[in-house]
């Protein structure tokens, strides 16, 4: 269950994270321990710096590796995949998450902590999580906030000009001429292809701002913020995952219903 790559975590800290992991696969969920009693770990300093920058390490070239190897993959069921919700398909950006949630993300983690752990800051018994963010991290984190939307509206034209190529020549003019709906021609295969050419471009572009953006974001909080905001991110996207899957389901079962009276 641990990634033997990180070589660098000693034994105890390792005998942590293991028995970390046991208690929240527990199959029982009245068995498996509270976010609280989680956070005790961090405030008992059983999670150190080295531990957690390891984590957030090996979260960066796991990214990485996901995203070299979906490049390889049909890029027209990328932008809909089907393992996606309704929910999940209809908010992507470009096959994925628009980076500048992380840092909308970060800022709402920032003011929920400092609110949930208000009493233990003034006690200085926090042990340095997002509750406990610098002012000189903010104003890092918002110029990065504003750099990345600005690469985002870029890419964002991009892609929007890509689609309006299919009202324009050759696309629209041959399907006009056709006396079959949607029989084959050399003319539009060969400017698909090279539609599905420059979106795989703007993909990767796509990609790299994801990761650069998660890089800069990580490099500027703590190992320890670090991790917290990968926690928070991770469950936020399984959570989208799950209600998105109930909504589906709620949906069939009324059409069932609706189509059965």
């Amino acid at each position: 269950m641990i990634d033997p790559t990180l070589e660098s975590l000693k034994d105890d800290e390792l005998e942590v994270i293991c028995d970390v992991i046991n208690e929240c696969i527990q199959i029982d969920a009245r068995q498996r321990p509270t976010m609280k009693a989680l956070n005790q770990n961090e405030n008992d300093g059983n999670l150190t710096d080295n531990t957690c920058a390891q984590l957030v390490e090996r979260s960066l070239d796991s990214f990485l590796e996901y995203i070299e190897q979906r490049a390889q993959l049909d890029i027209s069921g990328l932008f809909s995949p089907s393992w996606n919700t309704a929910l999940e398909n209809s908010l992507p950006f470009i096959t994925g998450c628009r980076p500048s949630p992380y840092i909308r993300l970060t800022y709402a983690l920032c003011g929920s902590q400092v609110e949930y752990q208000l009493s233990e800051i003034i006690q200085g018994l926090a042990r340095g999580n997002l509750g406990q963010i610098l002012a000189t991290q903010l104003r890092m984190i918002n110029n990065l906030h504003i750099k990345t939307i600005e690469e985002e509206e870029k890419l964002s034209s991009q892609l929007a000009g890509l689609q309006e190529n299919i009202a324009d020549q050759p696309i629209a003019m041959v399907a006009k001429r056709m006396s079959r709906v949607g029989e084959s021609s050399g003319n539009v295969d060969h400017a698909l292809d090279e539609l599905e050419s420059s979106m795989a471009n703007i993909l990767q572009e796509a990609d790299k701002l994801r990761l650069s953006t998660l890089k800069e974001l990580l490099a500027i909080l703590t190992p320890l913020q670090g991790v917290d905001f990968l926690v928070a991110s991770k469950k936020l996207h399984l959570c989208m995952h799950k209600w998105g899957k109930t909504r589906d389901n709620r949906q069939l079962f009324c059409m069932y219903v609706t189509m059965h009276i």
